[in-house]
């Protein structure tokens, strides 16, 4: 450390012993040149909500062991971060976002833009830092606020006056533990009953299990019943999707079998899962006795009522909950897991006979559907991480997608914020570079936040994006009749390949099936290059999604 410190080398020292990889950033603020001088890599953006974006991805990945960090300047940096800052609260990830702020004599002088108050609603925790002496505490609890009880994203204001003030005395900082919490023994005991009581238990499982890593103790606990599992849209792959009892995930499309066992389902088990209401993922049906299982106690009761609640750390719930059912069982179970992977087995198979015609489509424009199988064909699936992006690609890609590790798709949604995927997966392939990180794009997501590909190309971030050009807002279609017959009003077009190429990134643009796959394979060596490949498909409108109800 410097033997004299001002604030700016302060914070950068901090992120440095919290982990910091990287400083997804935008001109101007101090930090980032103090960050430089240790070896904190800038990454700078195109765009401020793609920054942030990065940051979330990495949090994600790093499932908020280690997090994300952007920095933006005051005034307009920090303003336009709003949206990106807005997404990662509605999904729950932990992130730290520094602004830079206004001296405190403006703070209440219009037109002052005071971060840490117009982003409290959005952050899980926000404050205004104006002593230098405030610093290591103030990132102490914003660490402790990402590390500890549901994530969320946090933001701390420093004024400009204190990344150049002196820091008296010795930096004395340790880096903020995770804190996990364990479910209540006297709720876990009724809960473990109903389960075993169940006729046709089912487990709901949400981006908590991600952030506790307990995959395997979901499978565990799945075959232990035996029950289904039923992801939510931001809990996709929360165990790999080719598990026997794997029902997929859900959005306002899902895989039919999904459908089928959400219906015959009487008690749900929803674990790492806030429950909240969202048109962009499944809904709890009627009547059905709800077990639920999370990190924060207010969820608990919030949308739907609850017959039994547990809270804690989904791993820690989910290994209490199978030792419990281990004491209480007094016979096997090895029948009931044989004849229920048969049935999901036999829903599964007419679901895809069902399918088949658009995932082997030849036709032209090209039918999304196909792009979706030759890529899962193609690619080793073991080693990606996939996401979607907002409006038509989220209803194709999510339910079709089969996932075959846990933990390796990232999906979103509670916020539909068109273009958000793509800082999501940068940020993914910052967190685990060994992956081949796929998003897949419409062309309306590709106009929001586009240019940013050369962020990638700048950075050799080798991503693999994805296109669907079908040269129109598919998803509005019903919706602006009058306006698209008289006036066009949703008709977007370009060629994203040229400009792709326009911003050094290498392209293909593909409009016949068959010629797919060699677009893919050149991509995945792109990719192997640490450089970003863009494919961009000429697609049919597509209007055909996987939607089964279960009410």
């Amino acid at each position: 450390m410097k033997p004299v410190m001002n604030g700016a080398d302060v914070i950068a020292q901090i992120l440095k012993l919290e982990g910091t990889e990287f400083l997804a950033c935008y001109p101007r603020n101090p930090v980032i040149d103090a960050c430089a001088e240790i070896n904190i890599r800038p990454i700078l953006c195109r765009q401020e909500r793609i920054g942030v974006g990065m940051a979330d991805g990495f949090s994600r990945i790093r499932r908020g062991k280690q997090n994300g960090v952007f920095a933006a300047q005051q005034g307009p940096g920090i303003e336009n971060a709003f949206a990106g800052v807005a997404q990662a609260y509605a999904e729950n990830v932990p992130m730290l976002v520094i602004p830079a702020g206004h001296e405190p004599n403006r703070q209440h002088q219009r037109p002052t833009f005071r971060s840490a108050e117009v982003f409290a609603p959005v952050t899980k925790w926000s404050a205004y830092v104006s002593e230098v002496a405030e610093l290591p505490h103030a990132l102490r609890r914003a660490y402790h606020a990402m590390r500890t009880g549901k994530p969320g994203p946090v933001l701390l204001e420093i004024a400009n006056p204190v990344y150049d003030a002196e820091f008296k005395g010795v930096l004395d900082y340790r880096p903020v533990p995770v804190l996990r919490s364990a479910p209540d023994p006297a709720a876990v005991r009724p809960a473990a009953k109903m389960l075993l009581a169940a006729r046709h238990p089912l487990i709901w499982a949400g981006a908590g299990i991600h952030y506790a890593e307990a995959g395997e103790q979901l499978a565990t606990l799945a075959e232990l019943l035996p029950a289904p599992v039923a992801a939510t849209n931001p809990g996709k792959s929360a165990i790999a999707e080719n598990h026997p009892l794997a029902l997929g995930a859900s959005t306002r499309s899902r895989p039919k079998m999904y459908a089928t066992q959400m219906a015959k389902a009487d008690v749900i088990l929803a674990i790492g899962s806030s429950l909240t209401k969202t048109p962009f993922g499944p809904t709890v049906p009627k009547g059905k006795t709800i077990i639920h299982a999370t990190v924060d106690a207010i969820d608990i009761n919030k949308d739907h009522r609850c017959d039994l609640g547990l809270v804690g750390d989904a791993a820690l719930i989910l290994e209490a909950l199978i030792d419990e059912i281990d004491a209480q069982r007094k016979d096997g179970n090895a029948k009931a897991l044989t004849a229920l992977k048969h049935d999901i087995a036999a829903e599964k198979k007419a679901w895809q006979e069902e399918w088949a015609k658009q995932l082997d489509s030849d036709e032209t424009p090209i039918n999304q559907y196909r792009v979706i199988r030759d890529i899962m064909r193609t690619v080793d699936r073991d080693h990606v991480i996939a996401t979607h992006d907002s409006g038509s690609v989220r209803e194709q890609v999510l339910p079709i997608w089969e996932t075959t590790r846990a933990g390796s798709y990232m999906g979103w949604g509670k916020s539909t914020q068109l273009g958000y995927g793509l800082g999501i997966i940068m940020g993914a392939k910052l967190a685990s570079p060994d992956k081949l990180c796929i998003n897949f794009m419409g062309d309306a997501s590709f106009g929001m936040s586009g240019m940013d590909i050369e962020t990638a190309a700048r950075n050799d971030i080798g991503i693999m994006t994805v296109v669907f050009n079908n040269a129109v807002m598919a998803c509005e279609r019903h919706v602006l009749e009058t306006s698209t017959a008289k006036y066009g009003a949703l008709d977007i077009g370009g060629n994203y390949a040229k400009v792709a190429e326009g911003l050094n990134v290498t392209s293909r643009r593909v409009d016949k099936p068959a010629d797919l796959v060699g677009a893919i394979k050149e991509g995945i060596k792109t990719t192997e290059r640490g450089k970003p490949f863009l494919l961009e498909v000429v697609a049919k409108e597509g209007y055909e999604f996987s939607k089964y109800e279960y009410e």
